[in-house]
């Protein structure tokens, strides 16, 4: 009875293991994962797609008592960013910056919270497109401004979440309670 209890229990064991996700192996694939895990893919942590939907530009300018940041503000921050560095990976020369990271916030209101959540997922989109078509050397000598990319990502999602939470406006069904 024990060896058929072993067995059943290896056996279910060995099923799970089966069905998970398999872990990427090339540096492609970790680079998708990790842009994929920021942006669509809900994964070990709530991905931007998620963390912005459902907000109605109200809420979306909502700011922290005692200071920080709005949903809109971090988004906007994100966009920001996203652009730029995809900029830099294709080849191409971003815009001019004084280096006031503020205006990487501030330049956010409420009537462009629709098209905002749009061109944040269209340029998420567009980093994996990159990724994607890129070549093994220039998948190599951009990695870690890939990574660069997704780490920021996933630390201002987990603000957008936070504010959230603080404002009253994130369902916990959809991932952190």
């Amino acid at each position: 009875m024990k060896k058929a209890a072993f067995f059943l229990f290896f056996g279910l064991c060995l099923n799970v293991f089966a069905q998970s996700k398999q872990p990427p192996t090339t540096l492609r694939g970790i680079l998708l994962e990790q842009l994929h895990t920021t942006h669509d893919d809900e994964d070990w942590f709530v991905p931007a797609k998620v963390a912005v939907a459902g907000l109605t530009a109200e809420q979306a300018k909502w700011t922290p008592p005692g200071g920080g940041h709005s949903v809109g503000q971090l988004a906007y921050h994100l966009w920001y960013w996203n652009s730029r560095a995809l900029q830099r990976f294709n080849g191409e020369k971003p815009g001019p910056y004084d280096g006031n990271n503020d205006e990487t916030f501030n330049d956010f209101n409420a009537a462009q919270w629709a098209d905002l959540q749009q061109k944040l997922d269209q340029v998420m989109t567009d980093w994996e497109k990159a990724v994607e078509s890129a070549d093994d050397q220039k998948l190599a000598a951009n990695a870690s401004l890939v990574e660069h990319v997704a780490m920021h990502n996933a630390y201002h999602i987990g603000q957008i979440l936070y504010v959230r939470k603080l404002e009253g406006a994130w369902d916990p069904s959809k991932g952190v309670k």
